[in-house]
């Protein structure tokens, strides 16, 4: 045989190695996954592949072991060849964890980036249906991983870059996923080195296919299952902070509940209630503790507010499934149709409730925290087995208590202040009622603020049929108790010519400020309870307004300086000259009082200095106000702000 017939023949034998490929991918393909079918010159698919790799959980704790499926869409359809890695879903992208040994030999493992089985390949190019493989994760690697692969149908037609949906890899305490029965591969001392990306060769173009993943939490919700959840309205949008759901079949009442992403949260409850308020109400807890999701019966006390689990009984519920993912609570429970707690009977089969929904970032010993990440009751009480949308209880009261407190202190009650402080001496000579102009408007809009801020209190007492302490109800009570005694202390005001008229006046004058400054701070403090559900920035409009206020107290008191040095040059009695047009300390004296009388009748027959100027101060003060007040009522009236935006 010529030499050329050699050469011939090997180069024609070499071809038919190339084109089978028969015993699986090499490793020298590890970071690009590239079959090098005719030198490289046949390119992968562009189409979306109709093959998919499947996981049997998407969630795996460190050590465990998951089932990983290669299979094609219709079910049936077959492939030849293949190569699957976990990889790292974020940078620098390391190939993770090992595959085990295939029982029937169908499965070949490859040794990639220095370590050892963390690649799989085909051991024969027959054709198959369907290949399983066992993929054990890493002990040292906690984040989310994608199965990536390449299929190939025939040698001509392939797909690379065939994506599995996200594994979570979570601490093995955490994971709800149990391992399959399977052998445990050898404990290899796996180093894990940085890698690139996996390689795509730059002809190739991906299929525009975007994968959105959504909770399944919600699937069924008004159609097979009742859902509810805060804020109200959350379960359409499916962004709930904390949201449940029933399924009846017969007599099988099972109930899920699931925290919020990035809430924080350290339980998350679900109660039965007939009044839509806590207490006496059957709840069930889920709550993470040491490294489990456990399930917790209790019933609600409303004076003083608690949940106690004693004396409940804890196997009239079961937890069916569970899991703690990325701050996540979710779990699974069925309970018995009749629950008796304290000699009252929870009848689920027969029987109406309004479903509560709340979660907390603390607990107690034997015992949930306040709600305060969030809490809603539903509007009406409801037959769990009658499929439903269910919509939450009406927030009018709260919503009221909350504009009125706005509209009486930071509009009425400062405007009212301004007006006794600086303008007494304004306006001079001209009345209402028989009163002068500074005294009939500071008395009308003091009078406006004691009432909108008893019904304000009475509103919230309504809603909330008991006394919750916190630092918002503190501060406002005392609040209201100071502005309930203001006009009650002036009815007893002694006369101008009393001795007791300068501790009336001290008096009056602190407990109006005192009363102002603290129900600003009890405003601060309302942004950050749950049931108002404000947003955090409206704590810079409130500091906004602090700062105007202030800015606007300073530009008066500087006119007062500029009118004391005038009236002092023109005035024979330094103690006269003191009389100007302001609320002054030293106008509480009774002797002051006195000299101003006899000395200062002329002075009071006109307007101090820089009059235009006060009044027109006090138009721009007025209408910024009103911005203001407008602003932050619409905030609350509108809670939350942010669904008008999504």
């Amino acid at each position: 045989m010529s030499l050329l017939s050699l050469l011939s023949l090997a180069a024609l034998l070499s071809c038919g190695s190339v084109r089978s490929l028969p015993q699986g991918a090499p490793e020298t393909v590890c970071d690009t996954m590239l079959p090098f079918h005719a030198g490289g010159t046949v390119l992968p698919e562009n189409s979306v592949s109709p093959f998919g790799i499947e996981t049997s959980s998407s969630v795996i704790g460190q050590g465990q072991t998951l089932r990983v499926d290669v299979t094609g869409a219709p079910a049936g359809l077959s492939f030849g060849g293949f190569m699957i890695q976990a990889r790292n879903r974020n940078p620098p992208y390391q190939i993770v964890g090992q595959f085990s040994p295939s029982r029937d030999g169908t499965v070949k493992l490859m040794n990639c980036e220095n370590s050892v089985n963390n690649s799989a390949t085909h051991s024969n190019a027959g054709p198959k249906p369907q290949v399983s493989l066992d993929w054990q994760s890493p002990v040292d690697f906690l984040g989310q991983v994608v199965f990536n692969a390449t299929v190939a149908q025939s040698y001509n037609q392939f797909w690379v870059g065939v994506a599995s949906n996200p594994v979570q890899v979570v601490r093995r305490d955490l994971s709800a996923a149990a391992p399959l029965p399977t052998a445990s591969p050898p404990n290899f001392n796996v180093n894990y080195p940085s890698t690139r990306t996996p390689y795509v060769p730059p002809s190739y173009v991906a299929p525009s296919v975007v994968a959105v993943v959504e909770d399944s939490f919600y699937d069924g919700c008004g159609q097979s299952k009742n859902c509810f959840g805060f804020p109200d309205g959350c379960v359409a949008s499916k962004s709930c902070t904390s949201v449940s759901a029933v399924t009846v079949r017969g007599d099988i009442y099972e109930f899920e509940l699931q925290s919020g992403k990035g809430t924080n949260a350290a339980y998350v409850a679900f109660g039965l209630s007939d009044d839509a308020k806590m207490g006496e109400d059957l709840t069930t807890e889920c709550v993470p503790e040491n490294g489990r999701v456990n399930l917790y019966s209790s019933y609600t006390s409303a004076s003083p507010f608690s949940a106690v689990r004693a004396n409940v009984p804890q196997n009239s519920a079961r937890l069916l499934n569970a899991s703690l993912v990325d701050g996540v609570i979710y779990c699974k429970v069925q309970r018995d149709p009749i629950t008796v707690v304290q000699g009252r009977s929870f009848d689920l089969k027969n029987g109406v409730y309004h479903m509560l929904v709340a979660s907390g970032s603390s607990l107690k010993e034997n015992s949930v925290g306040y709600h305060d990440i969030g809490r809603l009751p539903s509007g009406n009480p409801i037959n769990l087995a009658v499929v439903q949308d269910v919509a939450g209880s009406s927030q009018l009261l709260v919503r009221l208590h909350g504009a009125f407190m706005i509209a009486a202190w930071i509009g009425t009650t400062s405007l009212g202040i301004i007006f006794a402080r600086y303008f007494k001496q304004t306006w001079v000579g001209s009345q209402t009622c028989g009163k002068d102009q500074w005294f009939a408007w500071h008395r009308m809009l003091m009078v406006t603020t004691w009432t909108l801020t008893v019904v304000a209190y009475i509103l919230i007492w309504v809603e909330l049929k008991r006394a919750v302490w916190h630092a918002h109800s503190i501060t406002g009570l005392i609040t209201v108790i100071l502005c309930f005694l203001q006009p009650i202390g002036a009815l007893f005001r002694p006369g101008p010519n009393d001795k007791k008229r300068p501790y009336f006046n001290w008096g009056h004058w602190l407990g109006g400020n005192l009363a102002h400054i603290l129900a600003i701070v009890a405003i601060f403090f309302s942004v950050k309870l749950p049931k108002a559900e404000l947003p955090e920035w409206m704590d810079w409009i409130l500091v906004g307004f602090v700062v105007f206020h202030v800015l606007v107290h300073l530009i008066f008191s500087i006119y007062l300086c500029v009118n004391h040095w005038q009236i002092s040059g023109i005035a024979s009695d330094r103690q006269q000259s003191q009389r100007i047009n302001t609320f002054q300390m030293g106008d509480m004296t009774h002797h002051h009082q006195h000299a101003m009388r006899n000395g200062m009748s002329m002075e009071r027959k006109m307007d101090a200095p820089y009059g235009g100027l006060r009044k027109g101060l006090l138009g721009i003060y007025s209408v910024v106000l009103v911005l203001f007040v407008v602003v932050l009522i619409l905030l609350v009236v509108l809670a939350p702000i942010e669904k008008l935006f999504e």
